[in-house]
């Protein structure tokens, strides 16, 4: 696949934007789909946009501080994107909550990751609620944005062990680590065609699952059979 008939992507980001950085790197990689063609945030301070910068991509803010409502600081947005002829947007540590105004328009066309396994531990601090629940994995979701908050249908999991001597940061490193890889995977098979959204559900075309992986926490210590 050549570069001209990539699938152009907008990247969102609020921070340091490590997911998007993920998704660079994987434009890098032979044979990928998609590109990232610019770079936004909602906050100028936003590192990501530096690590963009670097790396030659184009990068634009709109601070939503500047505007009166939700629904105008999202006109600028959807405009910015149409502006930089963006195909598909990849949420990537994007802290703002949209309106369904909003995501209607790029419906089927806009990703996010989120630090849980959805639908448990939907909205922020998921690794300090996933602790407190005294579940034994935790993981990483991407879905389909819809106007339903981290509720979209699901593309990808990651899922990790939950370690007796975790604490939130070292929980979310180890989920970091998983998201590093599910958001790249999720962007890519999206963008090459073999996963879309029909609906309310996601459609996988010629994408393999591992039908004997296991995770299973803690490891069963059973004797062995005779």
């Amino acid at each position: 696949m050549n570069a001209e008939k990539r699938i152009r992507v907008a990247a969102l980001i609020s921070g340091r934007g490590s997911n998007m950085a993920a998704l660079m790197e994987a434009a890098q990689k032979p044979g990928c789909p998609y590109e990232i063609v610019a770079v936004v945030s909602n906050r100028p301070e936003a590192k990501g946009l530096e690590t963009a910068s670097a790396a030659g991509i184009a990068t634009a803010v709109v601070d939503h501080k500047a505007f009166d409502s939700r629904e105008a600081f999202e006109e600028v947005l959807h405009e910015t994107l149409l502006a930089f002829g963006a195909e598909l947007v990849a949420c990537a540590g994007f802290m703002r909550i949209m309106t369904a105004g909003f995501v209607q328009r790029w419906e089927g066309r806009m990703l996010n990751i989120h630090p849980s396994l959805l639908p448990s531990f939907k909205g922020l601090h998921t690794h300090r609620r996933a602790l407190e629940a005294g579940v034994r994995v935790h993981g990483a979701t991407v879905h389909f944005v819809t106007a339903d908050l981290d509720g979209g249908p699901i593309i990808i999991q990651g899922v990790v062990p939950v370690l007796p001597d975790d604490d939130e940061e070292t929980l979310a490193a180890r989920v970091l680590e998983v998201e590093h890889r599910i958001y790249p995977a999720a962007l890519w098979q999206v963008a090459a065609g073999k996963c879309r959204l029909e609906g309310e559900r996601v459609v996988m075309e010629g994408w393999p699952v591992d039908k004997t992986a296991r995770l299973i926490s803690p490891t069963p210590d059973l004797p062995e059979s005779e």
